[in-house]
């Protein structure tokens, strides 16, 4: 993707592969670090056992 890893979050070296639950911690960790601002879109992408895989991309909005 020719994009530095200062744009991506990865949590694989503090949790392990845990599936599809790093999405979720890795999204928590970068919200209260402040790398995720309001209308920044994002890529969530993960793989399982099997290989079995997920992805999705959204955009942050402010809670109603």
């Amino acid at each position: 993707m020719k994009m530095p890893m200062e744009k991506f979050v990865v949590n694989i070296d503090k949790f392990g592969n845990i599936s599809a639950a790093s999405i979720s911690l890795a999204l928590s960790e970068a919200i209260e670090e402040s790398r995720i601002e309001l209308d920044d879109k994002l890529l969530l992408v993960s793989f399982g056992a099997g290989l079995t895989w997920g992805a999705m991309v959204l955009q942050m909005s402010p809670a109603n």
